[in-house]
């Protein structure tokens, strides 16, 4: 039985980098494992004032995200932090209070930026949302994809092979972790 690692990416720009690494991801999921995109475009800004209403928005992503094994973060950085888009998406799967739905899962953090530190900023927001949220992080190796901007080819695929062997080893080392914390 093959298990399901859900994708969020942080930039919701078409296009973007965080798509590019996702697609080849989506292309080279290690055996045993499917992935799926979460989309968090659509996703109203999380007020707590809706927790006793059905925002079927809100309904659908925490399902969603209740329904993977695992999740995979990918994002940019934004002023030396996490995109707004992303922390709602954290938010609104984190409530209603005692209804967590990111508790316990098996994650890993992706960061990028067409910067030479890739995101490294972004990259140690997130974690430390995540642990405050439960998500059970791989430490090691850490994932930050820097001058993005120089690796995809003119229709922005991920092309460089160097990069590309880094994500498979990441990847593996992934799906390593969600066996050993599952």
């Amino acid at each position: 039985m093959s298990k399901t690692i859900g994708i969020i990416t942080g930039s919701l720009r078409k296009n973007s980098f965080s798509g590019s690494i996702a697609d080849y991801i989506s292309e080279h999921a290690p055996a045993g494992y499917e992935v799926k995109n979460i989309d968090i475009s659509r996703l109203p800004l999380y007020n707590q004032d809706y927790d006793g209403q059905d925002i079927s928005e809100y309904t659908t992503f925490r399902e969603d995200v209740k329904s993977l094994d695992a999740v995979l973060f990918i994002t940019p950085e934004h002023n030396r932090s996490i995109p707004a888009a992303l922390k709602n998406a954290l938010d609104i799967g984190s409530r209603p209070y005692g209804e967590n739905v990111w508790n316990g899962k098996p994650g890993a953090v992706i960061s990028q930026s067409p910067g030479g530190i890739g995101g490294f900023g972004a990259n140690h927001h997130l974690r430390q949302v995540l642990a405050f949220l439960n998500v059970l992080t791989l430490a090691q190796p850490e994932a930050y994809i820097g001058a993005y901007h120089t690796l995809i080819d003119e229709n922005g695929a991920l092309s460089n092979e160097g990069t590309k062997d880094f994500i498979n080893g990441f990847l593996a080392a992934f799906a390593a972790w969600i066996e050993k914390v599952s």
